[in-house]
């Protein structure tokens, strides 16, 4: 099993007790300071690195404002498998079979549906179709159900021991910024070798979107690289909307070259936090955005920026970095 190392000039944050529960995206606490003070700073996970890419004022709308979105029924049907893929991995490796994953699925979602949010998507005024909320409902979770026995046909768990589920991985570059994502699933070979694995409720993109898909893997290659010191031998995702995976071997200059590309999307955030400036960019995909009414591109105006929020998550705590 592979040990973690500190690269010299990086800082390894570490894994807060409850980082289950926290997001990835959320501000960070420093510890230690005078007085008990905890000040807070930003970090950057492949979600909103991502989001910044595709829209810099969806960036901000998410991350600053902090702006309600809707739930919809594919994201909570894919928190659903995630949720049941993960404790797949508590039951010993012979149980782990397609028929004790289904049983799974029920509990994990009755906790789910504890999220009045969740609830309201099957209340009977907010049903998916025409049909009764409680027809659609066992729909939808045996559309969740077959997702799980797809999974089967891809990977057999019974041979697998997964060094982290879920697992937060972070670190901080030397120049400040702090990266942290969450891992779906982490596993180490005997001699040390790291396999990135993570499911996708989805069908597998063509190739020409490959790149776009490959983003949140090469950064958590490149977290783990900077922490471990070991590039991962595998970047794996599991499509399990088709039954079909990609996977990828990066090497160590492809990382460094990477590390540069967050830096720079970092950078121009900065640039737009400390200017207030988000421009939109509009592409299909403000199709399924719940901001359009706020968005220039469709007529609105954004409110004022928030420079108190912005100055409460941290962004004042920034430093100044030239880079070359």
């Amino acid at each position: 099993m592979a040990q973690d190392s500190t690269r010299p000039g990086l800082v390894q944050t570490g894994q807060p007790a409850d980082a289950a529960a926290s997001s990835p995206d959320a501000p960070v606490a420093d510890t230690g300071t005078a007085e008990g003070r905890t000040p807070r700073r930003p970090s950057l996970s492949p979600s909103r690195a991502a989001d910044f890419k595709t829209c810099p004022l969806l960036y901000r709308f998410r991350t600053i404002d902090r702006l309600p979105e809707r739930k919809s029924l594919a994201a909570v049907r894919g928190t659903l498998v995630h949720a049941v893929l993960e404790r797949l991995y508590d039951l010993p490796a012979r149980r782990r079979t397609a028929e004790a994953a289904r049983e799974l699925v029920a509990p994990a979602w009755e906790e789910l549906r504890a999220d009045p949010e969740v609830a309201e998507l099957f209340a009977e005024d907010g049903a998916a179709d025409a049909a009764p909320a409680e027809q659609s409902l066992d729909a939808w979770l045996a559309s969740a159900g077959k997702l799980v026995e797809t999974y089967f046909t891809l990977e057999d768990p019974s041979r697998i021991e997964p060094h982290g589920r879920e697992e937060l991985v972070e670190v901080t570059l030397p120049d400040g910024l702090l990266l942290r994502g969450y891992v779906d699933r982490l596993d180490v070979a005997p001699n040390g070798a790291l396999r990135v694995v993570d499911y996708k409720t989805g069908s597998m993109p063509r190739e020409a979107f490959e790149g776009k898909a490959l983003f949140q893997m090469k950064f958590y290659a490149l977290v783990l690289w900077r922490t471990r010191g070991v590039v991962a031998s595998q970047l794996k995702l599991l499509y399990l909307g088709n039954g079909d995976a990609l996977t990828y071997a990066p090497d160590e200059a492809e990382l460094v070259r990477f590390e540069r590309t967050l830096q720079a999307i970092w950078a121009a955030i900065e640039r737009a936090v400390a200017t207030g400036d988000f421009r939109p960019n509009r592409t299909r995909l403000c199709d399924w955005c719940d901001h359009q009414a706020l968005c220039p591109s469709f007529g609105g105006t954004p409110p004022p920026f928030p420079a108190e929020a912005a100055a409460a998550a941290g962004w004042q705590t920034l430093p100044v970095v030239e880079r070359d």
